[in-house]
């Protein structure tokens, strides 16, 4: 009997069929250029299409399947005996070859919930979710043992359950021959090969409501270890297998089954897009064309199906678009990651935000505030199931390195949770020294959290810091924080409500009318696509998406909006720059800087959503530099510079603030020019302009951060019912013991009267106050504000 319980003769005409199927020279010749390209590689697997071989041999392909452990150990046979007559000193270097198979299995395409009794012993196609990888170690093939007694070796094989042959063979190791004599292994001469299982899960989509996903075990040999990691949609070519349990052996009626692969494809998007020359020559050709708008442009595309959030849109590309990441000689780094928080009334479309990245990002894992642990989140120590030994899983954030975290309901975290994440924000990386482990894992990602506020909703009536009720030294971490607000306005719930009632009418050029339908496969899928309806793919890259009145509106013709694929493509392209600080952007930077600091320790009339650290000045470098990128220039300028002070305005101010155009230095240069208007001006100006220069003070410059409301001209007329200058013997009259020099203006009292609430107070010097009725004769409560002279 041969191995796979083929006949041998069986077994022979099988190995046969295979070399006439590799042998194509005849033919197309794919396969013969297949094999030379893999011994120009240094492989050792070669990847074969089911449909080639059923289109050549029907009868053998359906043998493949149904028979997989004797078809495959012929076709590896003949694999190597075609890899032989080709190349031969290449096949001594290799003991065995391998079949990898691609293609379409038909009903042998399962999920894990439908794997069944009837597919043990074929070859069946699984696609699922990765859940759990185990670590890569060595397993044995072929031990060598040498007896010095005897000076003789010993050589032994071994196989278990998950090879190919048909029986396992003995799993004692030899240390003695059969004359009792002790043997030495000789590990250098010794066989190894990789071995390594996962465990893979129905797909959460595909699994029927209200039951639990399933899954199924996974064994990888060789070269299919390490390809794929938690997290990763995959499909698994292999062959299906019962083992015996491990308590009962063979006596037991039931047998857990694993899947012996064979190929391994990722399903989930490259993080590295494919792109072609000509889609690089697209992207230049777009930065260039648009280089004066195009950051606007591209933050308009950013998610077109929510209205409105214009700053916020800016804000995520920038995240997407990342600083420059700096790392010092000691070993210090300071991140180029953005890290942005959102945080408001229900229903203002934070979440849907946060979706869009994940679609977007070439690397995301998405995490909720209330299902996510702080190890969770950075790193765990388990234990490995079949060593017993403590080993490190990494956690979302680490996961994600070089990509972006979006943390939803950010709020629910508890705070020793919340804590844990610091070190991750600031430093990129992860500490861990538990269970006799110290390891530094890097976690170098942008973090996307979506909070809502402490009361459920924001309290106006409240400072920002009371509403978030995050401790200042996480919110210093992010380097945005916007509040959205759902504010009652007529004419912005109108266009929301038409933007949302588009998206609802909008229907894609091959959906039909009518039900979903369910595709009678082994795979359970809705499709509401026409299958009728032919649709070429389109090869070029699209660069705009093409408008339709329903998706983007009709008074949104003129509006471009780039399409996601050009997006991705143009966001992986534009990261790789990294755009070098000017002088002019430096120093303007240094200044808008040290004006926040400034109006950070000021009273003034506005509540700042967060602290102003020297945490801010690395944020608007970061901020300059994505916007440098966005632009595909190699340097900071001022622009980029002048847009990064908007986002943190915005964000720290909830308003763009508008500045003066004339700076200091422009101040002084037109004091010259003053005086010589001066003498062409009327008398009662140039009294008033002095009056002015004396109240306000020498030197006194416009500060843009001042957010006091302007202070009004008070008229002088005793008629007015505001001011009263009252000359000596005015206060003669009313308060005759009142002392007073002549000449000297006086506020007399405390005006009562139903203007007291509009009484500013002025920057001049203080007077005395006596009470008493005003000269109007107005009655009423005291006003609390001190008057002052004109």
């Amino acid at each position: 009997m041969a191995a796979g319980g083929l006949e041998d003769a069986e077994l022979r005409e099988a190995q046969r069929d295979y070399l006439d199927f590799l042998d194509d020279e005849e033919d197309q010749g794919i396969y013969t250029s297949k094999v030379r390209e893999m011994i120009s590689d240094n492989q050792y697997r070669l990847l074969v299409s089911i449909n080639d071989l059923r289109r050549k041999n029907e009868k053998r392909a359906n043998q493949l399947l149904n028979n997989a452990f004797g078809e495959l150990i012929a076709f590896q046979r003949a694999l190597k005996d075609f890899v032989a007559s080709v190349d031969a000193t290449y096949a001594k270097q290799y003991e065995d070859f391998y079949i990898g198979l691609e293609g379409s299995f038909g009903s042998k395409h399962v999920s894990p919930r439908t794997l069944t009794a009837c597919f043990l012993s074929c070859i069946v196609c699984v696609e699922g979710i990765v859940t759990k990888c185990s670590l890569v170690r060595p397993k044995i093939i072929r031990s060598v043992h040498y007896c010095p007694a005897t000076k003789k070796t010993v050589e032994r094989r071994y196989t278990d359950m998950t090879s190919l042959d048909a029986f396992p063979s003995s799993s004692i190791y030899p240390t003695k021959d059969e004359e009792n004599n002790p043997l030495e292994t000789e590990f250098g001469l010794s066989v190894y090969k990789d071995h390594q299982t996962i465990t893979i899960q129905e797909m959460p989509e595909k699994a029927p409501a209200g039951q639990l996903p399933r899954s199924v075990d996974v064994v990888l040999d060789d070269d299919l270890v390490d390809k794929v990691k938690p997290g990763d949609r995959i499909q698994v070519v292999g062959t299906y297998r019962c083992l015996p349990g491990k308590k009962g052996g063979y006596t037991s009626g039931t047998f857990r089954t694993i899947l012996i692969a064979c190929h391994v494809k990722q399903m989930n998007k490259d993080v590295r897009p494919l792109y072609s020359a000509a889609d690089v020559a697209k992207i230049k050709r777009f930065s260039k064309s648009r280089s004066k708008d195009i950051f606007d442009q591209l933050a308009r595309s950013l998610a077109p199906s929510i209205h409105g959030h214009e700053y916020i849109k800016k804000a995520l590309l920038c995240m997407l678009l990342g600083g420059v990441e700096k790392v010092l000689e000691n070993g210090s780094r300071i991140r180029g990651d953005i890290n942005i928080l959102l945080i408001g009334d229900p229903s203002v479309a934070k979440s849907q935000l946060l979706r869009y990245v994940l679609c977007t990002a070439p690397r995301a894992i998405p995490t909720t505030g209330r299902g996510s642990s702080g190890v969770g989140l950075t790193a765990a120590v388990t234990t490995d199931q079949e060593t017993g030994e403590r080993r490190l899983e990494a956690g979302a954030m680490v996961l994600a390195d070089r990509g972006v975290v979006c943390i939803d309901e950010f709020d629910k975290m508890s705070d020793i949770d919340r804590t844990a994440i610091h070190e991750v924000m600031e430093q990129g990386r992860v500490t861990i020294a538990k269970a006799g482990i110290h390891a530094r894992l890097n976690s170098r990602c942008s973090v996307l959290a979506a909070a809502n506020p402490v009361y459920g909703r924001y309290d106006q009536y409240k400072t920002p810091m009371e509403n978030i009720g995050l401790q200042d030294s996480l919110l210093s971490r992010f380097d945005l924080l916007f509040i959205v607000l759902d504010q009652m306005d007529s004419e912005q719930d109108r266009e929301i409500s038409d933007h949302v009632l588009r998206m609802h009418r909008y229907r894609k050029p091959n959906e039909q009318d009518g039900d979903a339908m369910p595709l009678g496969s082994a795979v359970e899928v809705l499709a509401t696509e026409d299958p009728d309806f032919a649709q070429e793919e389109e090869q070029e890259l699209q660069v705009y998406e093409k408008h339709d009145d329903l998706l983007h509106g009709p008074n949104r013709r003129k509006e471009k909006i780039v399409s996601m694929e050009f997006m991705r493509k143009y966001i992986h392209v534009a990261k790789m720059i990294k755009p070098v600080l000017t002088e002019e952007s430096a120093s303007y930077i240094a200044e808008e800087y040290s004006r926040l600091r400034s109006q950070d320790q000021m009273n003034s009339d506005i509540a700042m959503t967060s602290p102003v650290t020297a945490r801010t000045l690395e944020t608007l470098i970061r901020l300059s530099t994505a916007h440098a990128k966005a632009r595909m220039n190699k340097t900071v300028d001022l622009q980029d510079a002048e847009a990064a002070l908007e986002l943190v305005q915005f964000a720290y101010f909830k308003k763009v603030l508008e500045k003066e155009k004339k700076r200091k230095k422009q101040a002084e240069d037109d004091s010259e020019t003053e005086k010589e208007d001066e003498e062409s001006q009327p008398k009662e100006e140039r009294r008033l302009r002095r009056k002015k220069t004396r109240t306000g003070g020498e030197g006194d410059s416009y500060d843009p951060y001042d957010f006091s409301d302007a202070e009004e001209e008070m008229p002088e007329g005793k008629s007015s019912g505001f001011w009263w200058h009252l000359a000596l013997e005015d206060a003669a009259a009313l308060y005759p013991g009142g002392s007073a020099h002549p000449g000297e203006q006086r506020c007399l009292g405390v005006i009562h009267g139903p203007w007291c609430s509009t009484i500013q107070p002025r920057r001049s010097r203080r007077v005395e106050g006596v009470q008493g009725s005003s000269p109007g004769g107005f009655q009423g409560f005291p006003c609390p504000v001190p008057l002052l002279t004109g």
